[in-house]
């Protein structure tokens, strides 16, 4: 009672009771149960001596039947009792009860023999609940709970199928008496039929469980069923009391019980050891499939070979690189985790090692993975290049244009011209005419050779690079050089039939040949500059720029002396209408050339139609002076192009410079954790739960380097001088610092499971730790097998220099590295050192405890899985036992042999 007895092992049962009692109060109703009640109970274990007791606080007065008492119920000899009757001899019998009550670990305060010797009821009462607490309820043990707490957990399990029961408590949750005979209905069907009785009965119920109770269970009458009814609480100790005499009764059926609890546990770690398999095996799938489908499109190193369809490639791998990808190395990692995690889960419950299915394997998808990444590299500098080559077939093909476009211009007629037969009617001095005329044709016609040659230059190149429309710039190509051989035929003849002429014709021009002899060339010079001026070029730094401008200023010096040729040339028209105006005379056409010299705005008033159709020098030379400054600008734009350019490359480069040294500073730190063998594993797992948050907080920086990687890409940039690293090699690197993080923090987790779970203290983890750490020379946190094997005799492991221990050491291998890849994981390490320590679950106890359900028999029934296992484990039972077929078979019996074997043995995946 609560200021009498404080038992260190009643985990506060009697809280309400302590609050009536320090008050001195006792209510007269639970004293006549507890009297009643606890009257009843030592009777029923003095009956076995032949005596009882008729009045609890009179007959224990003396001491003696106290002493048989403890006697019966502890099995033990009491020291021998003082005969005489005086009050010395009755207080001394009641302190060798008391003394052998506090040897059994129960400590009495405020208990003295003289209370009991006087027939305190109080007092008596107190000391009878803690011997019943000692002797009878303190070693029921339910699920690690103890004495008041597994006893109500025992009644809660035993009635929870039955309707209308709910146990909470040990005093209104058995006024009805549905509870009692629930009890005995569950572990004794035949004695009452439950299914008839009515919660609207409580009497009828409390009497018919007392009185089979009494008859048919040997426990006696201990509570009165009318008191139960008319109490408005009825007394806890007196039903609990009288509960674990039920509680012995079927204590058969207790072992039943722990068999079940066993059977419960073994399931329970296949079922999850199942549904690990079946995650990895989906998310194996899963992951290779998308490497299956990725890797044939990065292997293809083909475009449709024009400019916006590479770019357009380009934009799908950054979205593979940015969206798709690194979810998929996620996975990879889970999928790394849940691997390893159930293997230490197997490990740990004496299961063998998970095998995948076949190309499934953790080396399979690592090896599916090495050959995406395989395929992925150089994809990004292969399109980057077709980039740049397409930019400058681009240009090519533009520059090709061009230049057909001039040179279409200029042979537009030249066949009709040479072809003609003018020449045999022109008088004398025309034909002479003519014939310089042609000569400086030919003249021209030679300048304009090295354009042809360029143009067919410039097709062989769009060839030879496979420009997608190479078909029409050979069949352009092709018609102009067909023009132009036709043009020298035809040249030759009609220099044939002029030179056949000459003969007659004499006369000469002389100021018009000149013109013609100057104007020519300044023509052509022209043409040349014009095309220079509005060349296009591709450059991609500011030195090639530069030259450019320098080139362009070095043009601009000859500006001068073209100057003066221009005004010369002027001068020898000037000259020729100066002399027509002098002598009165028409001006003639000039016969040796089709050019003509008359100056921006103005045209002579005898100037004739056919003139005004020549090339007019003086305009295309003030159209050369105009493309001077254009030239300039344009130049000058390019320069501050390449500028910006620079402005992205230092952008890039800055960021990238910081982000270099920092994964690399970080993968040195994640790779050192677990070198200190003074630091815990807890201390290791916040070391790297620290670097994890550190990466996270620091990815906006690789998103910012992506952002300035695509400003450079999307400007057509190929190089960077302004620092080692690309976005490539960065890329590399922080997947390979999260993916080294996330194994680390899985290798430290399965750590301090195994830690746990054998129960290895931090010395004992931190010699490990050091000795395989000696042997770990180049830190791959894994040994070879000479490493492991001498780490082992570094530890005291004896393995023999001969033959049979070379086999020993051979089975221990196939222990630790059951995938035989030749290297010892510390995970596996740490597992070997511990298992001969480790308390685990085997086949033959769980077959044991299906045994014990079983009653005995060799097989078992669907019925009695689904009344002693929880609803999903009893149909996981029966859905994988196969059909018993002994002899003594009956109907629907199940093998639960070879079920048992099979939880050990190989998994169904």
């Amino acid at each position: 009672m609560g200021d009498v007895y404080q038992d260190p092992y009643s985990d506060g049962y009697m809280e309400q009771e302590e609050e009536w009692e320090r008050e001195g109060l006792l209510d007269p109703a639970w004293e006549k149960q507890q009297r009643k009640t606890f009257t009843a109970w030592c009777n029923s274990h003095l009956r076995k001596v032949g005596t009882q007791i008729e009045n609890i606080e009179e007959d224990f007065r003396n001491g003696l039947k106290l002493m048989l008492l403890l006697e019966v119920i502890s099995g033990e000899q009491l020291p021998k009792p003082d005969r005489g009757k005086m009050r010395f001899h009755k207080i001394a019998n009641v302190n060798k009860a008391l003394d052998f009550i506090e040897s059994k670990g129960v400590r009495l305060v405020n208990i003295g023999a003289e209370e009991i010797v006087d027939g305190n009821l109080k007092m008596t009462l107190g000391m009878i609940w803690t011997i019943i607490l000692r002797f009878a309820i303190q070693d029921i043990s339910v699920e690690e709970l103890t004495a008041k707490e597994g006893l109500l957990l025992w009644c809660q399990r035993k009635t929870a199928p039955y309707k209308n029961v709910n146990v909470q408590n040990f005093h209104l949750s058995w006024k009805d008496g549905l509870a009692f005979c629930a009890l005995i209905h569950r572990h004794r069907p035949e004695l009452l039929d439950y299914y008839k009785l009515s919660r609207d009965n409580p009497l009828d119920n409390l009497n018919l469980a007392f009185d089979v109770a009494e008859k048919h269970l040997d426990i006696p009458k201990m509570l009165d069923a009318e008191d139960m009814v008319n109490s408005a609480k009825p007394d806890e100790r007196s039903v609990m009391a009288y509960v674990s005499s039920y509680y012995h009764a079927f204590s058969g059926a207790q072992q039943a019980e722990t068999a079940a609890n066993r059977i419960c546990k073994v399931l329970k770690v296949n079922q999850e050891n199942e549904r690990l398999m079946e995650e990895y095996e989906r998310m194996a799938s899963d992951l290779l499939e998308w490497i299956r489908r990725t890797t044939p499109w990065l292997e293809n190193r083909h475009t449709d070979n024009t400019l916006p369809g590479t770019q357009k490639k380009l934009e799908e791998f950054r979205d593979y690189r940015r969206k798709y990808k690194p979810p998929k190395l996620e996975e990879k990692a889970r999928l790394e985790t849940t691997f390893n995690t159930l293997q230490t889960r197997l490990r740990l419950s004496n299961r063998p090692a998970y095998l995948p299915t076949e190309g499934k394997m953790v080396s399979d998808i690592a090896n599916a993975w090495k050959g995406l990444e395989g395929a992925e590299k150089g994809f990004e500098e292969w399109l980057l290049s077709e980039l740049q080559r397409l930019e400058r077939l681009d240009h090519l093909a533009q520059k090709f244009k061009h230049k057909c476009d001039i040179h279409e211009e200029w042979a537009f007629g030249k066949e009709d011209m040479l072809q003609s037969q003018d020449f045999k009617k022109c008088r004398l001095n025309e034909l002479k005419a003519m014939k310089k005329k042609h000569e400086a044709f030919e003249s021209d016609l030679a300048a304009h050779q090295d354009r042809v040659e360029q143009i067919a230059a410039i097709a062989s190149e769009l060839n030879t690079l496979d420009y997608h429309d190479s078909p029409s710039v050979n069949a352009r190509c092709q018609r102009i050089c067909d023009q132009w051989d036709a043009l020298g035929t035809l040249t030759q003849r009609r220099r044939s039939a002029l030179e056949e002429a000459e003969r007659i014709l004499e006369r000469i021009d002389t100021l018009h040949l000149e013109f013609a002899k100057r104007a020519a060339p300044f023509n052509n010079w022209m043409d040349g500059a014009k095309e220079d001026l509005v060349d296009m070029f591709i450059v991609h730094t500011t030195e090639e720029i530069q030259g450019l401008i320098d080139a362009h200023e070095q043009f601009k010096q000859t500006l001068g002396e073209a100057d003066k040729e221009f005004n010369s040339i002027i001068g020898l028209v000037t000259e020729v209408t100066r002399m027509c105006q002098q002598y009165d005379l028409v001006l003639p056409e000039n016969p040796y050339t089709t050019l003509s010299a008359k100056e921006v705005g103005t045209q002579s008033e005898q100037s004739s139609d056919a003139e005004s159709e020549c090339m007019d020098i003086a305009s295309k030379w003030e159209e050369v002076k105009l493309l001077v400054p254009q030239r300039d600008q344009t130049l000058h734009q390019e320069m501050l192009r390449q500028r910006n350019n620079d402005r992205l490359r230092n952008q890039f480069a800055n960021k990238a410079n910081v982000v270099g040294p920092w994964i690399e500073k970080h993968l040195d730190a994640v790779a050192s954790v677990g070198m200190n063998t003074k630091e815990s594993l807890e201390q290791q797992m916040q070391r790297l739960k620290s670097y994890e948050e550190n990466v996270l907080a620091f990815r906006p920086n690789m998103d910012e380097l992506e952002r300035y990687n695509q400003e450079v890409q999307e400007a057509m940039i190929f190089d960077n001088r302004f620092t080692q690293y690309t976005m490539e090699t960065l890329r590399v690197g922080w997947e390979q610092l999260v993916t080294s993080i996330a194994r680390n923090i899985n290798e430290v987790e399965n750590q301090i499971m195994t830690r746990d779970s054998k129960g290895i203290s931090q010395e004992q983890m931190e010699e490990f730790r050091k000795s395989f750490n000696h042997f770990d020379k180049n830190r791959t946190r894994s040994l070879e097998g000479k490493e492991f094997k001498a780490c082992l005799i570094s530890l005291g492991y004896n393995i023999r220099d001969d033959r049979q221990g070379e086999a020993d050491f051979q089975r221990i291998m196939s222990i630790v590295d059951p995938n035989g890849t030749g290297r010892v994981t510390f995970d596996a390490f740490l597992d070997f050192m511990t298992r001969e320590t480790t308390d685990t679950d085997t086949a033959e106890q769980v077959m044991q405890s299906f045994k014990i359900l079983a009653g005995d028999k060799p097989y078992i029934t669907a019925e009695i899985l689904r009344t002693e296992l929880p609803p999903d484990q009893a149909e996981y039972c029966i859905q994988r036992m196969a059909p018993y077929s002994g002899v003594d078979s009956t109907k629907g019996a199940l093998d639960y042999t070879s079920f048992s074997t099979a939880l050990y043995g190989e998994s169904d995946l």
